[in-house]
């Protein structure tokens, strides 16, 4: 016993979130100690990854071990479960009879109630004069039958097993369809198993019956297992290739372990005909269910998705709770998010982000019925989710503006979306599920650069038009804001992003979209978006070319092109002059942060140093030369550099060429006699330009176009002027 254990407290060590088969099981004995020793108060918690029970009833753990293995082995009394609606029940000429005849014709009193509801059945079938379970509507007739005059002790189980709403019944993923998978019925094989471990005729326990129940219950070791089929909840156990030391191998199981997850799985039944709405046609809705999402998890594919029965989320609490309380727990279990029922994994994971901890859960346990081996369901674990306030969350809500989100996951998920907008769907998705568990700065910067990827091939995709998908909508700076890592990447992008402010944005040069008046659109006709394959350096060159000719069609625009919200650093740029920065995230980042409101400041960013401080960093003189035709003029005028009577610095359109072509040289002279020209305050004495020194003209123009923050642009703007009139200007 741990030193953290209660006296009146027992571990079961076989009973663990995962598989689905033990979580079951421990819902199975917490309900029959309920129900059938109510006097004992049973409580239950999940606690370092078993299940523990709790009752003043028990003295000690061996106490306790004592008194609820006596209870399963001479007290408990089987929760009558049949399927007379299904093939291969029992109930007809050619079903198996092993598990139903001992009931039938045993005397033993923890049976009556099993013996009272299958002789109902029996006279329903000899009513209905079925030779063969019944199909299609002789189902449906025989199903509201059977619910409406059925016995009391019948109806727990079949409102787990079946729903009957409107004209076709539906089946709750839990216990596949109706109480079978496949071929395989749960209920006679319940029947089976419950021969091994009880007599039917006088109610002992079997000889292995005590040997198997503290396997089960407390996961000692034990031998003799039983060949027989275990179903949908224990993948690991259900045989196959290389299941074992040879080629092939049986479905090994302990008898105790299939009757108490089926009993488990009944904690579930009381809510489910409560539960039912129609979020889709043919869907239903049932405890913690939703439809499956290869999101969040690698253990499934997007191809398994279409096929997957379902996805549910079943809860670990960690506060010792009683059976009723968890039951309420699981009548609620239905999840919303913006006032709306939540369809799939990410719209769960996102509910419960933003729902926190109110209910006492601590995690979740995230499975999905997967098909596999044929037509036969697994129910294979995806993942853990801690829950935990995240209110950070609320940021994917802004992707539901105009239905991106939605329709670009139905897009993905039907049967024209290219290859690449599957994969890119999928990366977003991932991103998006890590968020609501994590809102640091890396998870974010996977979201904006999953979206910057998505906007470019989105753009490619005429089939993707067609569907109607709406480009990534307009993002409020607290994405910017989230996703800072004080990264000089991070920093370039967010002042390239905001160049130009909201009257010339940079948005339209990247992707072929136009502002409308509530949002944006895809503008095939657009001759703005020259962003595309190539280095980020020839793209941006690109993309300052363009703006440069669109700038002199529209006279709104003269005077927008350098203006910006966010500097970077004079650190920054020389970062990128060494060729010390990973291009290829700066472009990622960019193309996602274009859809993004740009802030005035970031949070990690270092504040400013003192004068002298030896952090300071003094840029290239060639640099110094040329940034005064890459800022907004208003810069020049607010430092004093130009005098606003006097004439404006003239076009920077040669210059540019210039360092398009690798004239680097040549773009220095030119930007020094203009600037003396306008009678910038320059050095008399030397008269001719900075001289340039294997400093490549493309990189140089990534560097001019970067926008400064405003001290480091006024010390690289006076490092070119003499030292008297700087003095003067400060």
């Amino acid at each position: 016993m741990s030193t953290t254990q209660a006296d009146n407290e027992v571990v079961l060590g076989g009973c663990a979130p995962t598989p689905l088969a033990s979580y079951l099981k421990a819902l199975g004995v917490m309900r029959l100690l309920a129900e059938q020793k109510p006097e004992w108060e049973v409580r239950g918690a999940w606690r370092a990854e078993h299940f523990v029970l709790k009752s003043f009833a028990f003295a000690d753990e061996e106490d306790a071990r004592e008194k609820v293995s006596e209870f399963f082995l001479r007290e408990y009394s089987p929760t009558a479960m049949v399927a007379p609606w299904n093939g291969g029940s029992g109930f007809y000429p050619k079903d198996t009879k092993v598990g139903i005849e001992p009931i039938i014709q045993g005397r033993s009193d923890r049976f009556s109630t099993y013996r009272d509801v299958i002789g109902f059945c029996q006279s329903l079938v000899e009513d209905q004069r079925l030779k063969e379970s019944p199909k299609g509507d002789d189902k449906s007739r025989f199903l509201t039958a059977a619910r409406s005059r059925g016995p009391e002790t019948l109806l727990d189980w079949m409102d787990a097993a079946i729903l009957l709403a409107g004209e076709d019944p539906k089946y709750p993923p839990l216990l596949g369809t109706g109480g079978n998978d496949g071929r395989l019925d749960f209920t006679n094989n319940f029947m089976q198993r419950l021969g091994q471990i009880i007599d039917p005729e006088g109610g002992e326990p079997t000889d292995p019956a005590a040997m198997w129940l503290p396997a089960a219950l407390f996961g000692d070791s034990s031998t003799g297992m039983e060949n027989a089929a275990v179903g949908q909840f224990n993948p690991g156990d259900a045989g196959g290739a290389n299941a074992g030391t040879g080629f092939e191998s049986g479905s090994l199981i302990n008898p105790w372990d299939f009757v108490l997850v089926l009993e488990g799985a009944l904690f579930f039944a009381a809510t489910a005909t409560r539960r039912l709405e129609s979020t889709e046609p043919g869907t239903l809705a049932y405890p913690f269910t939703v439809h499956a999402s290869a999101a969040g998890s690698g253990a499934v594919g997007s191809g398994d998705e279409g096929q997957a029965r379902a996805e549910i989320w079943l809860p670990l609490w960690n506060g010792f709770s009683s059976a009723s309380e968890v039951k309420n727990l699981l009548a609620e279990g239905r999840a919303t998010l913006n006032r709306r029922s939540v369809r799939d994994g990410l719209g769960f994971a996102r509910a419960v982000a933003g729902l926190g901890v109110d209910r006492g859960i601590s995690h979740f346990q995230r499975y999905a019925f997967l098909m596999r081996a044929g037509k036969a369901y697994f129910a294979t674990p995806l993942s853990r989710f801690r829950v935990s306030a995240n209110p950070d969350v609320e940021l994917i809500n802004e992707l539901e503006k105009g239905q991106f989100l939605d329709r670009l996951r139905r897009f993905a998920r039907g049967d024209h979306a290219p290859a690449s907008v599957v994969s890119l769907n999928r990366q977003l998705e991932d991103a998006l599920f890590e968020l609501t568990q994590r809102a640091d700065s890396r998870t974010l910067q996977k979201v904006l650069s999953s979206l910057g990827a998505l906007s470019t091939t989105l753009a490619r995709s005429r089939a993707a038009r067609e569907f109607v998908v709406p480009p990534v909508p307009a993002l409020s700076e607290q994405w910017a804001l989230k996703a800072d890592d004080g990264s000089p990447e991070y920093r370039i992008a967010v002042a390239l992003a905001g160049l130009g402010g909201k009257h010339f944005p940079m948005r339209p040069y990247m992707v072929p979209v136009r502002r409308e008046k509530y949002g944006w659109s895809w503008h095939e006709e657009s001759r703005s978006a020259v962003w595309g394959e190539g280095g980020f350096a020839d793209n941006l060159a690109r993309v300052l070319g363009r703006r440069r000719l669109d700038e002199e069609k529209d006279e709104t625009l003269d005077g927008h092109a350098f203006r910006y919200a966010f500097g970077a650093e004079a650190r920054d740029i020389e970062a990128w002059l060494d060729g010390g920065l990973d291009e290829q995230r700066m472009a990622r980042l960019l193309l996602g942060l274009v859809n993004v409101h740009i802030p005035k400041n970031l949070p990690a960013t270092s504040p400013r140093t003192e004068e002298g401080d030896e952090r300071h960093i003094a840029l290239p003189a060639p640099f110094a030369a040329l940034k005064p035709f890459f800022v907004p003029a208003g810069l020049l005028e607010y430092f004093q550099l130009i005098d606003e009577q006097r004439q404006p610095l003239p076009s920077s359109a040669e210059i540019l060429a210039a360092l398009q072509t690798n004239r680097t040289q040549k773009a220095v002279d030119l930007a020094w006699s203009r600037l003396r020209a306008v009678g910038y305050p320059l050095p008399a004495h030397p008269r001719q330009a900075p001289r340039v020194s294997g400093t490549n003209g493309v990189r140089l123009l990534t560097a001019l176009t970067i926008p400064l923050e405003p001290a480091d642009a006024a010390q690289c703007l006076r490092s070119i002027i003499p030292v008297r009139t700087a003095k003067d200007i400060a």
